[in-house]
């Protein structure tokens, strides 16, 4: 039994849990893992949180940010920073994905929900220490794109040419004023509680990378979801119902959207990239179609227009040569 193994235990023991019954649950892109534990008699579940980081401080203060604001997070239980150990309360496994697989006909109201939570949560304080999301940081983060997805395919790096232009694009075009950001914000990471009242009917998972920034960043993240199609009639209505609940310009709002949804795109298409190259995670590659259409998509409206060309030059389509080369198979 390894170090990690016996403070596995006893952060069980010591939680009265060390004799739950324990079932491996999908994890994220990071190096965490997650198990859905049931306890002998079936009547209590929890999720316990395995971190190899360590920090697992941000999750347990946010989680409390968010209840103390009326939204439902998981509680937490138990926890051992120093082990990255969590206790979590099981939400269970309603995930906008899931339900919408089962009856397409729950997209709609669905998210209409979660456009409203996103409402309630830009409203909430910003709690302290939190990374900042501005025109430089997000300039900064489509370096991945090229970097990571681009130049393994074509032997060149623009970014350096790039960025300084999407900086001052996203000066120009994203919101001043900074709120809190889930940034992870899409139906995988959505729970849905019918039982609670109001946006607490929306679970929230995975948001200890919160940011502090332009408040449409969650609503792209929502819309333009890298790993289920939204239907177009449903992204327009909740642009519209985003636009009408905050009071935004129309104008104004969708050169932003366009320019966000550029942004956090490109960001993808290198995380991708990136995770299949250095993490052995070839399955995200599957991905990248969408997110590709979804960086040329934003790339037609006229906000775009200083560097829509440039930047689709420089990014290769991804058929089936470039994701071999980018899965290290040819």
């Amino acid at each position: 039994m390894t170090d990690h193994d016996h403070r596995l235990h006893g952060f069980l023991t010591g939680a009265g849990w060390d004799q739950a019954q324990a079932t491996p649950l999908a994890g994220d892109a990071s190096a965490r893992s997650y198990q859905r534990l049931t306890d002998p008699d079936g009547k209590h579940r929890a999720v316990l949180m395995d971190d190899p980081s360590g920090n697992t401080a941000a999750f347990s203060r946010l989680a409390e940010h968010l209840l103390h604001g009326g939204l439902s997070a998981p509680r937490v239980l138990a926890e051992e920073h120093g082990a990255g150990l969590m206790l979590l309360e099981d939400l269970g496994d309603a995930t906008f994905t899931r339900l919408i697989e089962r009856d397409p006909t729950q997209e709609r109201p669905l998210y209409a929900a979660a456009t409203d939570l996103l409402i309630t949560l830009e409203a909430l304080p910003l709690p302290d220490g939190l990374d900042l999301f501005d025109s430089h940081r997000l300039a900064e983060l489509c370096d991945l794109a090229f970097s990571r997805y681009a130049a393994p395919i074509t032997g060149v790096d623009p970014s350096g040419q790039i960025l300084p232009r999407l900086e001052d694009l996203f000066h120009d075009h994203i919101p001043t004023k900074s709120v809190l950001l889930h940034r992870d914000f899409h139906a995988d990471n959505l729970i849905w509680l019918p039982d609670r009242e109001g946006p607490a009917r929306v679970g929230l998972l995975d948001f200890q990378d919160a940011v502090a920034g332009p408040g449409l960043y969650d609503l792209v993240s929502l819309l333009q979801d890298a790993r289920r199609d939204v239907s177009p009639v449903v992204e327009m209505a909740m642009m519209d119902r985003y636009r009408d609940a905050m009071g935004l310009d129309d104008h104004d709002m969708r050169a932003a959207y366009a320019v966000l949804g550029l942004q956090r795109n490109l960001r993808i298409l290198g995380v991708f990239a990136r995770l299949a190259q250095d993490h052995g995670k070839p399955h995200y590659l599957s991905l990248i179609p969408r997110v590709f259409d979804h960086v040329m998509s934003n790339l037609d409206h006229p906000a775009l227009a200083p560097v829509a060309s440039t930047i689709a030059d420089a990014l290769p389509r991804p058929g089936t040569e470039v994701l071999a080369k980018l899965k290290g198979t040819e």
